[in-house]
């Protein structure tokens, strides 16, 4: 029984018990549907795997936002640097700038990262050497990211295709990121299990994670102890900036065109959302970047399911945030504690 305690108060339990449940809840109402998997030439398909694909993308983010908001701030800028990264990688591939490249994929990947990076580390800078508020740094970035990215692709959605008078390889290469399959798995999956275990053995085997959880919980007084603040929290939006420009491939990739006006459109909430719903605290301090993970699954199963149940996209919506309010209570201490004494004074009555 103390073993069971113990397990329970892990903060990644409860995101798991109920993303467990809602494949569960899936699998009765689909009388086992959805468990249902197909090898179609060496690939795997199914529903489960769908949402393992298109929740690649927030998963991702949602390992950058993890590390923001720990730190007590947070990030709301990475939907327009996923359309700046997306603008860039399509746009080279395409020809459209620097056409002396021949569209080559591999150049126009790690130019779409080092814009993220660049936009990374002017948040960072705003937030460690301006001092503004991070929201406020962000939002600069939120608002005037979408407008770099349309002046990068003048203002149109830049398709990526076979154009023999650039290159006729390429792009079938850019489209991998989203499309391709290793070991019968979906690339994405293999891209978020790579940085997943890259920030875990930069939190946990090193001293970093005790930092950015020191300065989460007290920023002043970790400055005192020696801890370079400012040094952290510039690498920790360096970082999500990056996470973004990824997410940012991922989409543009899967789309295969780079859609300025709706690449990553609202999906920092989604990303903050998947912490809160990993059990994280927005307040800073103690993070888990696994259950984030968890936290952005739970959100892509949630509206996966909804999609798949016929509900119109407005109402999945509507329907997606009444689900995400009664996980958020099933996950609070106090909330449970207030029914469990609301149940023992019915008993006692």
């Amino acid at each position: 029984m103390q073993k069971v305690k113990r397990l329970s108060q892990n903060q990644i339990f409860w995101p798991l018990v109920v993303f467990v449940s809602i494949l569960l809840l899936n699998g009765i109402a689909t009388k086992g549907a959805f468990f249902e998997f197909k090898i179609v030439d060496g690939h795997l398909y199914g529903r489960i795997i769908d949402i393992i694909r298109n929740g690649g993308k927030l998963m991702i983010l949602a390992i950058g936002m993890t590390m923001a908001l720990a730190t007590g701030g947070t990030d709301i800028s990475v939907g327009s640097v996923m359309a700046i990264s997306g603008a860039v990688a399509c746009s080279i591939v395409d020809g459209r700038i620097f056409p002396g490249l021949g569209g080559n994929a591999g150049v126009a990947i790690m130019m779409a990262l080092l814009a993220g990076l660049a936009c990374g580390a002017w948040n960072g800078f705003l937030v460690a050497k301006v001092k503004m508020q991070p929201i406020v740094a962000t939002m600069i970035l939120l608002v005037a990211g979408r407008g770099i990215a349309q002046l990068i692709t003048q203002g149109k959605i830049v398709t990526i295709g076979i154009n023999p008078a650039i290159n006729p390889i390429n792009p079938s290469i850019y489209y991998f990121i989203n499309g391709g399959y290793i070991l019968g798995l979906p690339f994405p999956l293999m891209i978020v299990i790579f940085f997943f275990l890259l920030a875990l053995l930069f939190t946990k085997r090193t001293a970093f994670g005790l930092f950015v959880e020191s300065i989460g919980v007290n920023s002043a007084a970790s400055s005192f102890t020696g801890i370079n603040v400012d040094l952290v929290k510039l690498l920790i939006y360096t970082f999500s900036g990056f996470m973004a420009s990824v997410a940012g491939l991922i989409e543009s990739a899967g789309i295969k065109a780079a859609d300025c006006n709706n690449a990553g459109l609202l999906i920092e909430l989604d990303a903050i959302l998947a912490v809160a719903v990993g059990g994280g605290s927005l307040a800073g301090g103690r993070f888990s970047i696994a259950s984030s993970i968890v936290g952005a699954l739970i959100i892509q199963s949630v509206t996966t399911s909804l999609l798949a149940m016929g509900v119109v996209p407005q109402a999945a919506l509507v329907a997606k945030s009444l689900v995400v309010i009664a996980i958020c209570l099933a996950q609070s201490k106090s909330f449970k504690e207030a029914i469990s004494s609301r149940f023992r004074k019915g008993a006692q009555a």
